[in-house]
């Protein structure tokens, strides 16, 4: 078998075997899905609290360990 017929051989089999298992369907977006999108905005809200209580903390210890108080 020459190079060329067994690389046009791979080429189908990659082609064919290639296919997404993650297949999507296009959303309306009249109708959104409001559960999802509470939860998106939900864990937003959170993960940004989390940050600021935690900048919070970390300024007061910077000001208690140089004596800023």
């Amino acid at each position: 078998m020459t190079l060329s017929r067994l690389l046009s051989r791979v080429g189908f089999v990659s082609r064919v075997g290639s296919r997404s298992a993650f297949t999507s369907s296009k959303t309306d977006t009249r109708n959104p899905n409001w559960l999802r999108v509470g939860l998106a905005f939900g864990s937003s809200a959170l993960l940004w609290a989390l940050l600021f209580k935690q900048h919070s903390t970390d300024v007061h210890e910077y000001k208690v360990r140089n004596g800023l108080q």
